[in-house]
């Protein structure tokens, strides 16, 4: 399937619910086939170890499908999809913790270019998004990673030129990016910037993380002089940036919604597996009721995710401002209460490092984080409810 051709047809947004289409399922299932021929734990293990968090086939493959580009506009080279298809994508990732770009190119660089940039700048940067040839970063925090803060990048004039000094601190995948989408403070406000990642003036280094299947790096920019033309100029960037981190919340929450059902999946099945006194731990009481509040648990993620993910698609902006902070705040709780619950349940052997659950607590722990934890999500939600 090529990057032109769109592997679920996108959806109105008079005609989003919460049942897949038919498309959609042919989208999941072809993901899903995709990921576990590509991204076994073996895999993921070898990628994480030795190639610094990053798989490059597996992208490929990615990209032949038209996958990396579900966001981008249909004019630009991509599928031109509603967050929907994006999501079934990210779930399926999340249920491998599969080691590529996707949330920072896909979602977070791919939506600040489309609501930041103009229409010759998306010509210019898109199409090689869609492919997969280009890889987008958004650098956005201090060093710090204060999410109250100004960028930790600052830009000022020199003629006809912008000048960047500073560092923004766990950019996600910024040592694998070909671009970096850049929110530099401008003294009175903020302006976003698409600049090569080998830039002369630009620097990366990786970031030591408990997530190794995710990783980050900090950027410097020393001296970097850029022109004009390389700074977002449609509308807003403060706007465009927001809109790019709401994305990001929902996708994650998606994306949590994978390893949640992962968790479920692969701990029942142990349960029912392993003897204990001549009988399946999973007759056990105690551990049949771990079991079912697992699965309550995750129906109820999984249903805050999908509801994000839909209002997302139909551009529904005041309810977006309470979905996407729920969803993430819940969907974080949730992932992090099952990696834990699980291990319970595999006991001595899920501490070890030959287990892969180790790899799903680690991913709950480090998404529980990213973008902001639970309290500070349900601190979103009261503001956005005014309470």
């Amino acid at each position: 399937m090529s990057a032109t051709t769109s592997p679920a047809a996108p959806v109105t947004p008079d005609a989003v619910t919460f049942s897949l289409t038919e498309e959609q399922r042919l989208l999941r299932s072809t993901v899903r086939e995709l990921l576990t021929a590509r991204a076994g734990s073996e895999r993921v293990r070898e990628v994480m170890l030795e190639h610094g968090g990053f798989d490059e086939p597996l992208w490929s493959e990615l990209a032949q499908l038209g996958l990396t580009g579900l966001l981008v506009p249909e004019r630009y080279g991509g599928v031109g999809s509603t967050f929907v298809e994006a999501s079934i994508v990210l779930e399926e990732l999340g249920r491998r913790l599969a080691p590529v770009a996707y949330l920072s190119s896909a979602v977070l660089g791919t939506v600040a270019v489309v609501r930041g940039g103009s229409d010759d700048q998306q010509a210019r940067i898109l199409p090689d998004v869609a492919t997969g040839a280009a890889r987008l970063a958004l650098a956005h925090l201090d060093t710090a990673g204060r999410l109250d803060a100004p960028p930790g990048i600052r830009a000022a004039r020199d003629g006809d030129d912008w000048v960047l000094d500073g560092e923004a601190g766990y950019v996600i995948d910024g040592q694998h990016a070909t671009h970096l989408v850049v929110a530099a403070d401008t003294g009175t406000g903020i302006e976003l910037f698409v600049v090569a990642a080998d830039a002369d003036g630009l620097a990366r280094e990786p970031v030591e993380v408990l997530d190794l299947t995710r990783p980050m790096a900090t950027v410097t920019a020393a001296g970097m002089r850029i022109g004009d033309d390389a700074r977002l100029s449609a509308g807003e960037p403060v706007a465009a940036l927001h809109a790019a981190l709401t994305a990001a919340t929902v996708a994650i929450a998606c994306e949590q919604v994978g390893g949640i059902q992962h968790t479920l999946e692969a701990a029942t099945a142990y349960a029912r597996e392993r003897v204990q006194f001549g009988r399946a731990i999973g007759s056990f009481q105690a551990v049949k009721h771990q079991l079912a509040d697992m699965l309550v648990a995750t129906e109820s993620a999984r249903s805050t995710a999908e509801h994000a993910a839909r209002v997302l698609a139909r551009g529904d902006y005041d309810e977006l401002a309470i979905a996407a902070p729920l969803a993430k705040s819940y969907c974080s709780q949730v992932y992090t209460q099952a990696a834990g619950d699980a291990i319970q349940i595999y006991g001595g052997i899920g501490f070890t490092w030959e287990h892969d659950a180790h790899l799903y607590f680690k991913r709950a722990k480090s998404t529980r984080l990213l973008l902001g934890d639970p309290r500070h999500q349900r601190a979103l939600v009261g503001d956005a409810l005014g309470l």
